[in-house]
């Protein structure tokens, strides 16, 4: 049995009724009947020029399996807003109103299957893109694709009777990243990080470039990689078709259609920079559908929903996701919110508890939310003056520095110095914080000099070995050796490779620092490296984050290391022995 608007039909049936819906939507009601009627011997020719002219149609009736709820298969009922993506399909490749399409919906939402899949079936099987270029995140996922496509045309019965067995492995091209069709049409699907500059088929330059999932969590992490990202798209996918030709002001030849589909993982993301493009039509879907004003936080922290949320972390309960959700069932009504596709996403399971369980992922993967993506770690932060500062007993007192390449100043990241003491209260103080640029590696080497002098009671200097791999260890040993102040002091050298995630490391202090129990010097630490630190949003989403990593590396090595006291000598003479 088929399942569609609430009717149970049999295929013959389906095939019958899908016909007569996309006809009358057409050319009204009666001229669909009667079209079925007094042609019934050519339905077939009929359904096929229909296809042509209505995206949705085409993958209803050609792709049913894929798309229409059936006893054979595990479809799933389809929203109102993937008919829209179909509806931008027609406008873009049948009305020819679009040349570029940026679609940004949710994970999980069968954007590739809606727009990718079933786009370039259609566009092969009526021969409207003589060079279709697939772009993908991977090679793998690339290949992944290059199969799903193969298998549609190996597979599919009824495109194959209407439209002819359109792949021959023996006299065309098929291979794992391209195929050539038996009726000329031409796809290739490549990775992210493959250059398609200058790619063409038999001379043909692409007809339409579909990027699929094109950016990587490796494309946001820095400015530069997403301003790499944006510029190799500009100049080499937008660049790799052909412009629209007009003659006597009529268009005779449409411009190469470009479209992109993902979600949002970056304010500047690729997604989001061509969601500010106006050459483009941007399609953004979220969710969970909120009203004006509303937002995801006003849901899940609302009275009913906050008391779901305890259950489901109570660590005195046997089963607290059970228990949960049997809270959600008998709030239901209460409790439930309009949300995109509600035949896959359950309130509970599927919103809820990502949305608890990682916020940033929810609201980047499912929320294509930009603003809220990167919470602001931190919230406060408390000061002393120097004066204030230094009237404590210090126990432990630590030099940290991150290094960073050496450029021109004002450029890069930062070099960032932290020292910071555990006082016998029990607080943590960073006495002096600085982020800088250098433009020589002994300017460098000198500054930390400096900081030794100012702070006689450092007894160990921790660098990261990342960037130098302890050459930079070698010249400070060397410098201090020479210099009279400070040879004669002990000093411990900690040079290690920092392999540990920011974030988990960061996330140590988050608390602290909120508490006002890491307590910062108003004088000495630079209110840039302030400014910096309570920027962090998290290692993926924050431009800088030089300061607070070193303030975190600091304070946890507070924690571990060990001061021996300094061996005194006295005069025995002086006990009266």
């Amino acid at each position: 049995m088929v399942y569609i608007d609430n009717l149970q039909l049999s295929e013959k049936q389906y095939n019958t009724y899908i016909l007569k819906k996309y006809l009358s939507k057409h050319y009204g009601e009666t001229a669909a009947i009667n079209t079925i009627k007094n042609n019934s011997t050519k339905l077939s020719q009929i359904a096929r020029a229909l296809g042509e002219k209505d995206i949705a149609f085409f993958c209803l009736y050609y792709l049913q399996d894929i798309f229409v709820v059936k006893d054979t298969n595990e479809a799933r009922e389809l929203s109102k807003d993937h008919y829209g993506l179909w509806d931008i399909a027609n406008d873009t490749f049948v009305n020819d109103i679009h040349d570029k399409v940026n679609i940004i919906c949710p994970r999980g939402f069968a954007k590739t299957t809606i727009f990718d899949l079933a786009i370039s079936i259609w566009l092969i099987a009526y021969k409207k893109s003589k060079f279709t270029l697939i772009g993908a995140k991977k090679d793998d996922d690339a290949t992944q694709f290059v199969d799903s496509i193969k298998k549609v045309f190996k597979e599919n019965k009824i495109i194959i009777d209407n439209f002819g067995q359109l792949m021959d492995n023996k006299k065309f091209k098929v291979n794992a990243n391209e195929i050539e069709f038996t009726n000329g049409m031409y796809i290739r699907a490549v990775g992210s990080a493959s250059s398609v500059r200058g790619a063409n088929f038999k001379g043909v330059r692409p007809t339409v470039v579909i990027a699929d999932d094109y950016q990587d969590e490796k494309d946001i992490l820095t400015e530069d990689a997403r301003d790499k990202k944006y510029n190799r798209w500009t100049k080499e996918i937008e660049q790799v078709g052909d412009k629209a030709v007009f003659r006597n002001g009529k268009k005779i030849k449409s411009a190469t259609k470009i479209i992109n589909i993902g979600t949002v993982l970056h304010k500047d993301c690729l997604v989001s920079r061509l969601s500010r493009n106006n050459d483009y039509c941007t399609i953004l879907k979220r969710a969970i559908i909120l009203n004006p004003e509303q937002t995801v936080d006003d849901i899940f922290e609302s009275d009913l929903w906050l008391k779901c949320k305890k259950i489901y972390f109570d660590d005195k309960v046997d089963n607290p996701k059970e228990e949960a959700k049997q809270f959600y069932g008998e709030h239901y009504e209460e409790m439930k919110f309009p949300v995109l596709w509600e035949e896959k996403w359950d309130c509970f399971n599927d919103l809820a508890i990502p949305y608890w369980e990682n916020r940033v992922s929810f609201m980047s993967e499912l929320m294509n939310d930009a603003t809220s993506i990167g919470e602001k770690w931190f919230k406060s932060n408390r000061t002393e003056t120097t004066e204030e500062i230094e009237e404590h007993d210090f126990t432990k007192t630590i030099l940290n520095v991150d290094p960073a390449g050496i450029k021109n100043k004002k450029k890069g990241d930062y070099f960032a110095f932290v020292v910071e003491s555990l006082a016998d209260n029990n607080f943590k103080y960073v006495r002096k914080g600085e982020i800088l640029h250098f433009i020589s590696f002994e300017e460098y080497i000198n500054h930390i000099c400096d900081i030794l002098k100012d702070f006689d009671d450092i007894t160990h200097i921790v660098i990261e070995k990342n960037t130098y791999m302890g050459l930079d260890l070698d010249k400070l040993k060397e410098e201090i050796s020479k210099d009279e102040e400070l040879r004669n002091r002990q000093f411990e050298f900690i040079n290690e490779m920092q392999k540990k995630n920011k974030d988990e490391k960061i996330s140590t202090v988050v608390d602290a620092i909120n508490n006002g129990r890491i307590i910062f010097d108003k004088e000495r630490v630079m209110k840039e490296a302030i400014e910096q630190m309570m920027d962090f949003q998290g290692q993926l989403y924050t431009l800088h984050d030089d300061f607070i990593d070193c303030v975190a590396e600091a304070s946890n090595r507070l924690d571990t290391i060990e001061v021996t006291g300094k061996l005194q000598i006295f005069d025995i003479r002086k006990l009266g022995l």
